[in-house]
C-alpha cells in the first residue's frame, strides 16, 4: 500500500492549517494531565497497589486508591472501577438498575439513546431484564437545535416526581452533534433548581479528558463509562467506572456484589497494573485520538465528501467524526479500507453483520490490540439511509495520520 502524492501534499497542508486547533488541544491535555499526577501523589500511589488480589478480593488498598483518582478525575465524590464492569452498556444497566425502582421515572433530556441502550431500557424488544419490565417508567424529550428543550425540561418537573433524568454526551448513532461540558451545566443548573433531589446522570462515553471539566465538576450526580475508551488509555483490556454522590455509589456497588458488601470485595484480575496506567496515560491518548479525528475531518472536507460532522475547526467535546457515504457499497468501501490499514487483523474482509444488542446490520473497523476498543482508532455504522460512517480514536497521532493517507489513498484508487 502507497500513500498518493495528492494525498501526502494535501496532509502537508493540512497540518500548516491544523497548528493552532493542535496546539488548544495540547492545551486541554495539559490541564487534565496535571489534575491526574496531583491525584496519584495525593493518593501515595505505590508500587505494591499494582499486586494481583484474587478470591473473594479484600482489603485491595490499589483498588481503593485506583477508585478516589477516578473520583477526584470526574469531580466525583467515589467511583467504582472494576474488571467486572465490561462495557459501557453494562456499566449504565449496573447504575440505572441500582437507582430506579418500581414505579419510579426516568427521563432523557438528550433524545432517543444510543442503540445498544434501547433493549436495556425496555423501548425495544421485550427481555424481561429492561428497566420496563422492571416498572421503571420512560419519558423523553428531543433536542432543539442542538440544545435541551427547557420550556419541556421544566414544565415535566414541574408536572410530577421524575427520579432521575438521563444526558447522553455524544451523538451515538444520530445526526446531532455531542453535548459540551458548558450545555450540560446550563441544564443541570436549571434542574436542580426546580428539583435539587432529582438524579442527573450523564453518560459520558467518549468524552472523557476532551474538555477541561467532567460532568462531575458540574453537579452530575452520577458520570459512566468504558474503559475500553478514553480513561483506559488504550491499556485498559476490560473494565468500566460509575462515578458519582458517595451514598449512590454505595447504592451501585451493593448491586454490583451484594447488599451489606458493596465495595469491599472483587479481586482485580491482576488488572490494577492496566487501569492505574491507563488513567495516567488517558490526557495523551485522548489527545492524539482528538488530533487524529481533527486531521481526518480536514482532509474529507478537503477531499469533497458530504456530512463531515464535526468540522475540522468546530469546538468538540468527544473523539467521534462523521462522514456521509450516500450507498451501502461505499460505506463498506470506506470501512474495509480503514480496516486494511489497521496494526492488527488488516487482511479481514468487511461485510455487513449482525451485532448483539444493535437492531440493524453493521460495518466495523476495529483493527485493535483490544476488542471493541474506541480510543484506537476504528469506525462503525448501521448499514441504513443515509450510510453515515462514525470513527474514533488514535492511540497515537502519527500512527493515526498514516491509517487515515493510506485509506484514502486505496479509496482513491
Amino acid at each position: 500500500m502507497e500513500i498518493k502524492k495528492d494525498i501526502t501534499k494535501l496532509a502537508k497542508k493540512a497540518e500548516i492549517d491544523l497548528k493552532e486547533i493542535f496546539e488548544k488541544v495540547d492545551d486541554i491535555c495539559m490541564i487534565n494531565s496535571q489534575r491526574i499526577l496531583h491525584a496519584f501523589i495525593d493518593n501515595n500511589v505505590s508500587y505494591s497497589d499494582f499486586t494481583d488480589i484474587n478470591g473473594y478480593g479484600n482489603y485491595d488498598t490499589g483498588r481503593e486508591k485506583l477508585e478516589r483518582i477516578f473520583a477526584l478525575t470526574l469531580g466525583c465524590e467515589d467511583s467504582l472501577v472494576r474488571p467486572q464492569i465490561m462495557s459501557g452498556t453494562n456499566a449504565i444497566y449496573l447504575a440505572l438498575s441500582a437507582l430506579l425502582k418500581h414505579g419510579d421515572t426516568m427521563l432523557s433530556i438528550s433524545g432517543t439513546p444510543y442503540d445498544s441502550l434501547q433493549e436495556m431500557i425496555g423501548i425495544i424488544g421485550n427481555s424481561t431484564q429492561s428497566l420496563k419490565a422492571s416498572g421503571v417508567k420512560y419519558e423523553e424529550i428531543d433536542l432543539v437545535n442542538n440544545d435541551f428543550d427547557y420550556d419541556k425540561i421544566i414544565s415535566r418537573l414541574k408536572k410530577d416526581k421524575i427520579k432521575l433524568i438521563e444526558i447522553q454526551r455524544s451523538r451515538g448513532y444520530s445526526e446531532r452533534q455531542s453535548l459540551t461540558i458548558e450545555k450540560i451545566e446550563k441544564v443541570i443548573t436549571e434542574i436542580k433548581r426546580i428539583d435539587k433531589d432529582v438524579i442527573v446522570f450523564v453518560d459520558n462515553c467518549y468524552g472523557e479528558l476532551v474538555e477541561a471539566k467532567e460532568p462531575g465538576h458540574i453537579g452530575a450526580d452520577i458520570v459512566v463509562g468504558s474503559l475500553m475508551k478514553n480513561l483506559g488509555g488504550g491499556i485498559a483490556s476490560t473494565g468500566g467506572y460509575v462515578a458519582g454522590r458517595s451514598n449512590l455509589i454505595h447504592m451501585i456497588s451493593e448491586r454490583l456484589t451484594a447488599p451489606g458488601i458493596a465495595k469491599d470485595l472483587g479481586a482485580n484480575f491482576n488488572q490494577n497494573i492496566n487501569f492505574f496506567k491507563g488513567i495516567f496515560l488517558a490526557p495523551s491518548s485522548v489527545r492524539n485520538a482528538l488530533k487524529t479525528q481533527i486531521f481526518a475531518s480536514y482532509m474529507l472536507e478537503a477531499m469533497g465528501f458530504k456530512g463531515v460532522s464535526p468540522k475540522y475547526n468546530d469546538y468538540r467535546t468527544d473523539i467521534i467524526q462523521t462522514v456521509v457515504l450516500e450507498t451501502k457499497e461505499n460505506l463498506v468501501e470506506f470501512t474495509r479500507s480503514l480496516q486494511a490499514t489497521s496494526p492488527v487483523d488488516s487482511k479481514v474482509y468487511v461485510m455487513p453483520s449482525p451485532m448483539p444488542g444493535y437492531p440493524f446490520e453493521e460495518v466495523m473497523a476495529a483493527g485493535c490490540f483490544t476488542q471493541g476498543s474506541t480510543i484506537e482508532l476504528s469506525a462503525d455504522a448501521p448499514v441504513i439511509p443515509p450510510y453515515r460512517l462514525y470513527m474514533q480514536g488514535g492511540l497515537t497521532y502519527e500512527y493515526g495520520k498514516i491509517s487515515i493517507m493510506l485509506a484514502l489513498s486505496k479509496l482513491k484508487k
